[in-house]
């Protein structure tokens, strides 16, 4: 690779959002392609996962993790290719899972990057299915809520990334399974192809009428990853000894202030106290990256026998990163979405 004719191309964090984010708190800039010191290798990205977590680092209210800086690059996992090696771990052309952010290029030192299987039929995937979203689904479901033969499990967002998965696990459990929604759609497939028990369109009306019909033993688990009014139909429901993971609240990423109404908190200790529920939060990384060969052990064989289904949606151009993500945070994918960035075979001896 000639790097003197090439570009960078970055999408850099150029406001703080207040509320919704919107294409004026992003910039498309270019620099440069990074050139590695030795101990380090340049990577290509060839796809980008954007996923709701990304809202919360783009506040500077304190979290689990540092946030962007006002033009510094925005976070993201990715799928990328080694283009360029100093480090005697890798060689050119090796597929790995890293850090890149939303550009074409990055360097790297190697921590927390994994090697992936250069044949690897869809490397996507290693961003969802047998990725970040996968080992939250696999390990919140199994190690947090703990389901029996019998439970009912209730996911929301159960066409997503994580919900799809979740669900389905619960599934192959032996657990009976509830999803909601987001559209007539999306509650079709998660019962027709992904083989839920039921599924509910929170858009429709009368979401705790139809959430108590489809749960007439009550709620054993519910997978949290909403919040909102999705939590409030979900509560009454919740049975004794009741588990509650909690992964993510998309509903509130946006929000600027408390929702109008009573205090609830109340209420909620309430019932965990009298029904003895158990909610526990868990970023993935942090709390299981060390189990992540564990997860890969199950959700391989599944995914290769079709017992998992996998959706993505697709975007391609990192030009469309933005309006991607704005899209996300309102509902608007179907499955896992991620951004094709750059081709997947690269001819490393080409000069352009």
């Amino acid at each position: 690779m000639n790097q003197s004719t090439h570009v960078n191309r970055q999408i850099t964090l150029a406001a703080r959002p207040n509320g919704a984010p919107t294409p004026n708190d992003f910039k498309l800039v270019e620099s440069p392609v990074p050139t590695p010191s030795s101990g380090e290798i340049l990577l290509r990205t060839l796809y980008l996962s954007l996923d709701p977590y990304m809202r919360g680092r783009m506040s500077d209210a304190k979290s689990y993790a540092d946030p962007v800086g006002i033009g510094e690059v925005m976070v993201g996992g990715s799928i990328c290719r080694v283009e360029v090696s100093n480090h005697a771990d890798y060689v050119q052309g090796d597929l790995v899972v890293a850090f890149g952010g939303w550009q074409d290029y990055s360097v790297s030192d190697g921590v927390g990057v994994i090697k992936l299987d250069k044949a690897m039929p869809n490397p996507s995937y290693g961003l969802g299915v047998l990725g970040m979203p996968g080992l939250t689904a696999y390990m919140g479901l199994l190690d947090i809520g703990a389901p029996q033969v019998g439970e009912t499990v209730v996911v929301a967002a159960a066409t997503g990334a994580v919900g799809s998965l979740v669900g389905q696990i619960a599934k192959l459990k032996g657990c009976t399974v509830v999803g909601i929604a987001g559209g007539q759609e999306k509650c079709d497939y998660a019962v027709n192809e992904l083989g839920f028990d039921a599924c509910i369109d929170h858009r429709s009306t009368g979401l705790e009428e139809q959430l108590a019909q489809a749960c007439p033993a009550g709620i054993d688990i519910y997978y949290e990853n909403v919040g909102g009014k999705v939590f409030d139909a979900v509560l009454p429901l919740l049975n004794t000894k009741a588990r509650v993971p909690l992964c993510g609240l998309i509903s509130q990423y946006n929000a600027t202030e408390l929702p109008a109404g009573p205090d609830r908190i109340g209420l909620l200790m309430g019932n965990i106290l009298v029904k003895r529920i158990k909610m526990q939060g868990f970023i993935v990384f942090d709390d299981y990256g060390h189990r992540y060969s564990e997860f890969q052990e199950a959700m391989v064989p599944w995914l290769m026998s079709g017992q998992i289904k996998y959706k993505e949606d697709k975007v391609l151009g990192l030009e469309n990163a933005v309006s991607s993500f704005i899209g996300l945070l309102q509902g608007d994918n179907f499955g896992k979405l991620v951004v094709q960035v750059g081709p997947e075979q690269i001819d490393f001896g080409a000069k352009s």
